[in-house]
């Protein structure tokens, strides 16, 4: 990706966090980013292109943040993994910051990858199998619910301590 394509995606996350994707043009897009409306519609047609490459890249990076975790064969390490990086997530500023404007446009838009977890899912699922939970596929997918219930409270409250809650889940689950 170019440098000027980098500064008018970042550019773009920041405005549609702080003054919504409704409130911002691609005019005051292409001002924060020091670069011309054209350039903006060269690379990404209009301003939905621009979301829809704001929220691929989110998911890219989803990908990467779970792919450890999804290919980990230890059932018990897997979900002793997950716990850890909603953690992580809270104490790394750049990145948290990066989450929170994608929560931010995920909540303001209403678009949303019902998709992009599946691979996730499936992991779960075949951890909580492997430790003989009655209902491994509800067991994950409560996991991944209370996970992004985490997110949301870490974007949302300000000073959220995450620690007494990933603590009971590790108990929870004996990781």
């Amino acid at each position: 990706m170019t440098e000027k394509k980098e500064k008018i995606l970042q550019s773009a996350l920041e405005l549609f966090a702080r003054e919504g994707y409704t409130g911002t043009s691609t005019s005051k897009v292409a001002k924060h980013a020091c670069v011309s409306e054209g350039l903006i519609f060269r690379h990404f047609g209009n301003k939905e292109g621009l979301l829809d490459a704001i929220i691929k890249e989110g998911e890219e990076r989803a990908k990467t943040l779970f792919s450890s975790i999804v290919f980990e064969t230890d059932p018990k390490e897997l979900i002793s993994k997950l716990i850890t990086t909603i953690e992580s997530f809270s104490k790394n500023s750049e990145d948290f910051e990066f989450w929170k404007l994608q929560y931010k446009i995920k909540w303001e838009t209403e678009k949303y990858n019902e998709h992009k977890m599946e691979a996730l899912q499936l992991a779960l699922t075949s951890a909580f199998t492997k430790l003989e939970y009655e209902f491994p596929e509800l067991e994950a997918t409560i996991l991944l619910v209370i996970m992004d219930g985490l997110a949301t409270r870490l974007c949302l409250q300000e000073n959220f301590q995450v620690g007494p809650i990933t603590d009971f889940l590790r108990k929870k689950y004996n990781v």
